[in-house]
């Protein structure tokens, strides 16, 4: 993947001479001088950030420490000060836009053990240490401290703690608290990314990036309003256990927490600033942040929409067979992909033996190279649940059987932690299903962290309360806000593989858990709006053939809709609130909104994506009775004109509800 670099750009790389006083400090702005850093470099390491001349961060410091008994810190030689500025582009493959805009300045403090890498972007700022050591190392613990200005509002998903004996092992699917961060739980610890609300209006989200061979950060409470990173310890001893003895349960740690070649790169440390909200929606910095990857031919990586059996419960009716984890309801499945342009079917758990965690021993009721050759002769690819257990047992054996039995790709549940050697197994699946030409969708997962930049091939990722919470959540939790929270903080570190597509739908009085034949909160249009709103390059359709086969009309608009874009443009939106967001395939513009349990009258400003000239479009937007019976809707195809005077739509929304459209030039 090569940079091309936009006319006028200028990449420099200077010395900057270092100050003869102590302390010695250095400043780097963002490329639109909004964001300023301020960074001290000796005696102590600490950076402090401001917006408009408005203090976001107060002093915060930052070092790693080793388990030689050295530091990467103020303490080491302070040699010298790198600069440079990149204005350019790059290509992007399997993202929400074609193209990457990349645009920052970069600080590089270099000492005589390590670098210091600070950049500044327009939409934040991020930093990583770069260890200069000719051998390998070890880190006990990394400082990266988040000390706000003033004491924000916190959105913050606390870790749900799964194992009593682990107190890392989690689902990274927790629901929101909102509460001032001076009120930080006690003794809790949140996952990423988290956001904050400054007194403003102001957005600060913080997460990751480039997380390769190395824990995942949590952030835990200094007091006050500062917070600082929280590292799983490396594990010593890992046990088969946990739910159908496909996971790995820590029984016990090292003192360290990770183990690092030499001259590795530390992850990127990110904190993005957002005046609005919206700015939220459309970032690209944990993207960018990633490294490239390989060049080589990915256009084997096929996007697309997946049907999907486990939600649903394998419940389809009126055939002459009976119906469940058996070659005939998968063949029915495919027939149903096939016949609808749907590109995956999902052969999810219960394929192979319970209790074995070994994925070469299929139950007797699948013929599973007879499943994958009556796909591929349909043009619909097979992909396989695996648990992590079973996988890590032999991936490269098992990428290489199933991947020659004609099998696309697998997802992959269960993993329940980020420690090092966890997050080693994400990087190792991806890079052996890559030499197979296998796409994996990671299940039980924490959050994106750039791994698809590098992994094209890693298409989705879970790390999200989605919408298989509607099986079994108590009738009192809501959804609905949940789902405008989450384009803003968790689609920030990427792709969610929430699994939309729900035929039956519930107004807030209405929502019961039922498992076999679940239902969504919200209105049919808001499942129809989650396609756009929700950036999934590999999506579900998560109800029943059956149940799609009585909906034509929504059928059709789910299996055609794209699932990587050309181009993404954030319209509007609040956290909790609501959410728009415009995106473009092939000539066409799609538009999705959701609001909370609000109705809602949105303005969409359709200068922001379109240019002027007469469009088709194709809507559907609630019904007038939508606020009783969600799944009431009306699907209208109108023309209307964009000019100078005529810029704008205004488009309701019922409580709960939706609305999505597609725009094609006349």
């Amino acid at each position: 993947m090569k940079l091309r670099f936009l006319a006028g750009a200028l990449a420099l790389l200077l010395a900057v001479p270092a100050l003869a006083a102590s302390p010695r400090t250095y400043q780097l702005s963002s490329p639109d001088g909004k964001l300023t850093l301020e960074v001290q470099a000796v005696p102590g390491i600490s950076y402090r950030l401001s917006c408009e001349g408005t203090p976001v961060m107060a002093p915060s410091a930052l070092s790693v420490q080793l388990a030689d008994g050295t530091a990467y810190d103020g303490n080491v030689r302070f040699e010298k000060a790198l600069r440079r500025s990149v204005d350019g582009s790059f290509e992007a493959r399997v993202y929400k836009r074609a193209v990457v805009r990349e645009k920052y300045n970069e600080l590089t403090l270099r000492y005589k053990t390590f670098d210091l890498v600070f950049r500044a972007y327009d939409a934040g700022i991020a930093w990583r240490f770069v260890s200069r050591s000719k051998k390998p190392f070890i880190v006990v613990d990394e400082q990266a401290e988040f000390r706000f200005a003033e004491d924000v509002e916190a959105t913050v998903p606390y870790v749900k703690q799964d194992s009593p004996r682990d107190p890392f092992l989690n689902s990274f699917e927790a629901y929101y608290d909102i509460h001032p961060l001076s009120a930080w739980q006690q003794d809790q610890k949140a996952f990423l990314p988290v956001s904050f609300r400054m007194a403003n209006g102001w957005r600060v989200n913080i997460t990751e990036s480039d997380l390769l061979d190395y824990p995942g950060m949590y952030l835990k409470h200094l007091g006050g309003a500062a917070l600082g990173g929280l590292f799983a310890p490396y594990p010593k001893l890992i046990e088969q256990d946990g739910y159908n003895k496909l996971q790995g349960i820590v029984r016990t740690t090292e003192d360290y927490i990770a183990r690092q070649p030499a001259g590795a790169s530390l992850p990127w440390r990110i904190v993005a600033v957002a005046e609005k909200d919206s700015q939220l929606l459309d970032s690209d910095l944990v993207y960018e942040l990633s490294r490239p990857a390989a060049d080589t031919d990915w256009s084997w990586v096929k996007p697309g929409k997946v049907a999907w059996d486990w939600w649903n419960d394998w419940n389809i009716h009126g055939v002459d067979f009976r119906a469940g984890i058996n070659t005939q309801t998968y063949k029915y499945y495919i027939d149903f992909a096939a016949a609808n342009g749907i590109e995956y079917v999902i052969l999810d758990e219960g394929w192979a033996v319970n209790l074995q965690a070994d994925l070469f021993q299929v139950v007797p009721d699948i013929d599973l190279p007879e499943i994958v050759n009556y796909a591929n002769s349909k043009g619909v690819g097979i992909i396989l649940w695996a648990g992590y257990y079973a996988m890590d047992r032999d991936v490269e054996g098992i990428c290489k059987h199933f991947s020659q039995m004609g099998v696309k790709g697998f997802k992959i549940d269960f993993m329940n932690r980020d420690d090092q050697l966890m997050v080693d197994f994400y990087t190792r699946v991806a890079e052996t299903a890559a030499r197979y030409h296998l796409l994996v969708d990671f299940h039980g997962a924490f959050k994106p962290s750039g791994l698809q930049r590098p992994y094209p091939n890693v298409i989705n990722h879970e790390g999200v309360a989605g919408l298989e919470q509607m099986k079994w959540a108590q009738q009192n939790v809501d959804q609905v806000t949940y789902d405008v929270q989450i384009p803003f903080i968790r689609m920030f570190a990427g792709p969610l593989d929430y699994t939309q597509g729900a035929m039956r739908n519930a107004t807030r009085r209405n929502y019961r858990p039922v498992n076999s034949e679940p239902m969504s909160q919200g209105t049919r249009c808001r499942q129809l709006a989650e396609y756009v709103i929700f950036e999934a390059p590999l999506t579900m359709l998560c109800d029943a053939p059956t149940s799609y086969m009585a909906e034509p009309e929504c059928l059709k608009w789910m299996a055609a809709i794209p699932t990587v874009w050309d181009q993404t443009v954030a319209l509007d939106g609040r956290i909790g609130d609501y959410a728009a967001i415009a995106r473009s395939k092939g000539g066409s513009w799609y538009v999705g909104a959701m609001t909370d349990w609000d109705a809602r009258d949105l303005e969409i400003d359709l200068g922001a994506f379109l240019s002027d000239g007469t469009y088709r479009v194709e809507i559907f937007r609630d019904g007038p009775n939508a606020d009783r019976t969600a799944r009431d809707y009306v699907h209208e195809n109108k023309t209307v004109t964009v000019s100078s005077s005529n810029r704008s739509m205004t488009i309701h929304m019922a409580p709960g509800g939706g609305w999505t459209a597609r725009f094609t030039r006349q």
